[in-house]
């Protein structure tokens, strides 16, 4: 990042005795989500408070005390780690004199320089302007301009002394733009259901290494394409819109991988609301894979965070394995974690590619669909037929009969059900 087109942040936390995170911790992340929105942290300046003023969220006197800072600092961007109401946004605004973004609004910047699909991008404009319509009157200048840096940017951004109307006529569109792109979403799930495929969700918080896991997955199928590899990269939301990829079981078996959303500490409701439609993949899913930082100081608090949404979306009853990645850069001794938010687990380094084939062996033994070996006669008029094992399995066994093309593998319980007629000895 260059840091002569930065802009200079100043950051803002408040440990209160409640508090369950830690607060150094959570500042260091405020510091990533920071930088993935493109800014430099100058400082940043912690207060321990007993509540929350109700006014200034901080109080007043520290109001003032951070614009002397902004000042001597030379800060362009105050950045809060927590959300802020209109009341307090407005009244800080007021003390400071600078540039005052939530933690909210934050990451909504950041969603909204990332999302590539159309429906993504609808979602976050939802999201933005749910969070910004109760917030109208805190805004001042700044937000007026398209493109204005950190907390104001967003596709098909509007200018926000647009009137409440007008903002929840758009609420309206973008609601029914997005319920026609969950149409056309269960078409394809409906297609995908048909395949008899099964289906493997990747979830865990962001930066945690899902979409480096997934390519490494599919890259251990012989028919891997490189064009099929997702984006990577060491940052918070590097990625944002769900990615589906055909994997390989060990026993042949074709399944679905599937990426969806990083989560994070304090992920705004708003966002969790406008991406239900994308996260709604994890409830179609057969098995969940739970990867988790295992390097990270505060992989506990990501494993609560993480099984907190998976229950807002209630998929705790699924199959769900815990992968422990990035473990090239842990000492397993050093490893601790609550063992009752963890059931089934395994210890792997995408990186390092270890572990990879246990895991895949893992996934085989927990999809709720089970194999068993079979012999086909498939006749030969019905060779798209054979076409969909061949392409679906691998096979132990291959011959062409008189009457029809025998084929010997591990078959699903699905297709055994679907196919029992064609079955051999």
């Amino acid at each position: 990042m260059d840091k002569d087109y930065a802009e200079r942040v100043l950051i803002v936390g408040v440990e209160l005795a409640t508090d369950s995170i830690d607060i150094e911790n959570s500042m260091d992340e405020l510091e990533e989500l920071v930088y993935a929105a493109g800014g430099l942290v100058i400082s940043r300046i912690i207060q321990r408070r007993t509540s929350i003023d109700p006014a200034y969220f901080i109080g007043r006197g520290k109001a003032r005390e951070i614009k002397n800072y902004c000042e001597e600092l030379e800060v362009t961007t105050v950045v809060f780690n927590d959300e802020l109401s209109g009341a307090q946004l407005r009244n800080l605004e007021e003390v400071i004199d600078h540039k005052i973004v939530d933690r909210t609004n934050l990451i909504l910047d950041i969603f909204a320089n990332r999302a590539t699909s159309k429906e993504g991008k609808l979602q976050v404009r939802l999201a933005q302007l749910k969070y910004r319509l109760p917030r109208l009157v805190g805004f001042r200048d700044y937000l007026s301009r398209e493109g204005g840096g950190i907390g104001t940017r967003g596709p098909g951004e509007q200018k926000l002394e647009t009137d409440r109307r007008h903002i929840l006529r758009e609420i309206d569109y973008i609601e029914k733009a997005l319920e026609t792109a969950k149409k056309a979403r269960d078409i394809k799930r409906k297609r995908r259901e048909e395949s008899n495929l099964p289906i493997v969700a990747l979830v865990g918080y962001t930066n945690a290494g899902k979409s480096t896991l997934l390519n490494k997955l599919i890259e251990m199928d012989g028919e891997y394409d490189i064009s099929k590899k997702l984006f990577t990269y060491d940052m918070l939301f590097a990625t944002l819109d769900t990615s589906l990829r055909r994997g390989r079981l060990p026993n042949g078996q074709a399944f679905l991988l599937t990426d969806t959303v990083g989560f994070v500490s304090k992920l705004p409701t708003h966002l969790i609301e406008a991406f239900k439609g994308t996260l709604e993949e994890v409830q179609y899913a057969d098995l969940l894979l739970h990867v988790v930082d295992a390097s990270n100081e505060d992989l506990d608090i990501q494993i609560k965070t993480t099984d907190g949404i998976l229950e807002e979306l209630g998929v705790l009853n699924k199959p769900i394995i815990t992968v422990f990645n990035k473990m090239d850069r842990v000492d397993m001794s050093n490893l601790v974690f609550e063992s009752r938010y963890v059931d089934k687990r395994i210890f792997i380094s995408s990186k390092m590619m270890t572990n990879l084939d246990k895991l895949l062996y893992m996934i085989q033994e927990n999809l709720p669909q089970k194999y068993r070996d079979v012999k086909l006669l498939i006749p030969y008029d019905e060779h798209d037929l054979t076409s969909y094992f061949l392409e679906n399995y691998d096979m132990d066994h291959m011959e062409y009969k008189e009457n029809g093309t025998e084929l010997g593998f591990n078959i699903n319980q699905m297709d055994y059900e679907r196919y029992s007629r064609y079955i051999i000895g």
